[in-house]
């Protein structure tokens, strides 16, 4: 009579080796198709705010039809963006036009920047230009132009394509998970996904919105020049966790010091944009993001740092909600629950409501 084998035990180190091998491998795959893989999550994300936003149409705005949701929130979509780079293309040529009139003050800046440093200071900033040698950067500039034209160009054609395959995505999931509840499962967690990058988007959406507007009667205020250019730089960098504001507070501020003859305007300017940030994000983004997030703050500046050293400036866009999705799929396996659970804010990650229930029920 044949005896039954014991069951394997697998031990917590070597799967915990495996775990952190698994990702080491996983960031480097990510890190050598970065030219596939970075448009394309991109695409995914915009594809899920277009989605979102059709869904909100369906449910508030009673004279859109189901059927015209979608067309309506992809239209919505392509005009905003196209209002937003009119925007900054023709405010982007004031600006350089404007840099040309500032170029005396600019010398009597760098002048005092030297003198504070000890060190002698060029004649002037042509000779500060020239003496840098912005030739040898040339194919530099050129080549940077050429890698954000050709990602987004991919971009779009991952987004036409994602939209135009999102109908076909259940039957997928019936034919991946046959058994209702593998498939309830893969679909609890598809939602819990969703849902968390959905609001992630909608809240930095809004809490930009604010600070954008807040920043621009700042700017207006002291009669900064291109203070609309300066929103929108402002409002964009504040999808950048941490370093987002310091960069939308500082650039503006810098500006100053060169329009005006005076300190004061510089620093009411940054002082007035550390102060939208604080509010901002000290009393309303917590408000707003409550418990969706569930990030620790640690996590979300490593986050930052990892994404941004693989795929550059989409990977510090996109570092908060990729950590989000990373650390949902993670807390559906035993073996790599460990990691959600260090990544979260409350040391309960988020899962699917039926293993939510089981969890409860033997705790």
């Amino acid at each position: 009579m044949a005896t039954a084998k014991p069951p394997i035990k697998v031990d917590n180190t070597a799967r915990n080796a495996v775990v952190v091998i698994a990702v080491v491998l996983c960031g480097a795959t990510m890190k050598w198709l970065t030219g596939i893989l970075a448009p394309l999550a991109l695409a995914i994300f915009l594809a899920v705010m277009i989605d979102g936003f059709a869904r909100v149409l369906r449910e508030r705005v009673r004279w859109v039809s189901e059927d015209a949701a979608l067309p309506v929130a992809i239209v919505t979509a392509i005009l905003l963006f196209g209002a937003a780079a009119f925007v900054v293309g023709d405010n982007a040529a004031g600006f350089a036009a404007q840099v040309e009139d500032y170029t005396p003050r600019l010398n009597a800046l760098i002048r005092r920047v030297y003198a504070l440093l000890g060190q002698q200071a060029p004649a002037s900033v042509e000779e500060l230009v020239r003496n840098a040698n912005p030739g040898q950067y040339l194919v530099t500039v050129a080549n940077g132009a050429r890698a954000f034209l050709g990602p987004a160009f991919f971009v779009l054609i991952y987004l036409a394509f994602i939209i135009a395959s999102r109908r076909g995505f259940r039957r997928k999931l019936v034919a991946m998970f046959p058994h209702h509840l593998e498939r309830d499962d893969a679909m609890a967690t598809f939602q819990a996904i969703r849902v968390g990058v959905e609001q992630y988007l909608w809240v930095q959406t809004v809490t930009g919105l604010m600070i954008a507007a807040a920043s621009w009667v700042v700017m207006m205020l002291v009669g900064l020049d291109n203070a609309l250019f300066w929103t929108f730089i402002i409002f964009l960098t504040s999808y950048i966790p941490i370093i987002g504001g310091m960069v939308g507070t500082f650039l503006p501020a810098a500006f100053a010091l060169l329009q005006f003859t005076t300190w004061w305007q510089a620093a009411v300017v940054f002082g007035g944009l550390q102060a939208v940030q604080f509010i901002v994000g000290t009393f309303i983004l917590p408000k707003m993001q409550g418990d969706s997030l569930n990030m620790d703050p640690v996590v979300v500046l490593l986050s930052l740092a990892f994404w941004g050293a693989i795929w550059g400036m989409p990977g510090m866009f996109l570092s908060t909600p990729l950590t989000v999705m990373v650390m949902v799929i993670l807390a559906q396996f035993p073996g790599s629950r460990w990691v959600a659970i260090l990544l979260s804010a409350n040391g309960n990650p988020h899962t699917p409501p039926r293993h939510a229930e089981v969890s409860e029920g033997m705790g």
